[in-house]
């Protein structure tokens, strides 16, 4: 039925659909509730009642998911981006060595679609449930001429805690201490600018099967970005550091927690480097160095930890591998990656 000239919907925002898609937000958000959320989702702010601690510190982070939206919407897959938001969030408050409490979002859509708005929610909320995270509000846009059709923007803010005592800040990082690196689940959430433009990601070249993948390239990209918060939660007394390998790759994020005067010796062979990097690099004809600066070539956490503890942290996580040392360098600047 077409709208009526002079109404809102006439100018492409519809109220009415919109209001019967907040219902069913809010129905997949309570299931990530917990006894510490005072406000249903909907309502003005949302509210959240801060207990059980004796020197509260909040860490709070805003992420999106950048241009991997474009994967997503070529494909029509929206399934998993709601969980990448999270992941990524959930892994940046946690280099402070803090827990998740509560998480907004904000969509915008030209029109809004009742099952890709769906598919993105129900992605979040299972990543929040499974850190045991609370999804109290965020915003849903239409806004027609701004976006083009079928496209969105997802954007992320996460609220956490951590008790003062236990901030993680790399203050106490020496030299000579080990790096160990988690691995990645692949491109995680950035770099997807340089990939679309290195293989021209149309529906028909995301489709393509590659044996080296064991899936087409599509399934490949849109692998969610790994949360560490499981694995690393109970080990972060023994954590020193908290590096999350995001835009930047090593060279860009591991000098952040480094205290003035040291830097990071890497060796490029530590680790496996999965080969959707190397079908990148050759498909783009990029310079290695630029790989390192851009993507997180297959580690997604680094982690700083005193010598005495690599063995107990390595047998807690079997496929960490020693990367590299701390070194003394008179400024803190790009990790030495022997051999690029």
């Amino acid at each position: 039925m077409s709208a009526k000239r002079g109404t809102y919907r006439y100018a492409g925002v519809d109220i009415d659909a919109a209001d019967r898609m907040l219902k069913d937000a809010r129905r997949q958000a309570r299931a990530t509730f917990t006894p510490e959320v005072l406000s249903d989702l909907g309502f003005f702010g949302g509210l959240f009642e801060l207990k059980g601690y004796k020197q509260p510190v909040i860490v709070s982070s805003t992420d999106g998911v950048g241009t991997k939206l474009k994967i997503a919407c070529t494909l029509n897959k929206h399934d998993t981006i709601g969980t990448d938001l999270v992941n990524h969030c959930v892994n940046d408050i946690l280099t402070c060595g803090a827990s998740p409490l509560f998480f907004q979002d904000y969509i915008a859509m030209a029109k809004l679609v009742p099952k890709t708005l769906r598919s993105i929610i129900q992605g979040m909320a299972h990543a929040l449930c499974e850190v045991g995270c609370a999804l109290i509000g965020g915003e849903t846009a239409e806004m027609p001429g701004l976006y083009p059709k079928g496209e969105y923007d997802l954007v992320g803010f996460i609220v956490g805690v951590v008790e003062k005592r236990s901030v993680i800040d790399g203050s106490s990082i020496k030299a000579g201490d080990p790096i160990i690196g988690l691995p990645s689940s692949g491109l995680h959430t950035n770099g997807y600018s340089l990939v679309r433009k290195a293989f021209n990601a149309e529906r028909s070249t995301l489709n393509t099967f590659y044996p080296e993948l064991g899936r087409t390239l599509g399934e490949e990209l849109l692998e969610p970005h790994r949360c560490y918060y499981p694995v690393l939660k109970p080990l972060l007394p023994q954590i020193k550091g908290l590096a999350h390998i995001t835009g930047g790759g090593i060279p860009g994020n591991l000098p952040r927690i480094l205290p003035p005067g040291l830097a990071a010796k890497i060796e490029r062979g530590a680790w496996e480097v999965p080969p959707i990097f190397s079908l990148i690099q050759q498909q783009g004809d990029i310079e290695e160095r630029e790989m390192y600066r851009v993507f997180n070539m297959g580690v997604g956490m680094a982690i700083v930890c005193a010598p005495g503890d690599v063995e107990r942290l390595t047998k807690a996580m079997p496929e960490a591998r020693l990367i590299g040392k701390v070194i003394k360098h008179e400024k803190r600047e790009r990790p030495i990656i022997q051999g690029v």
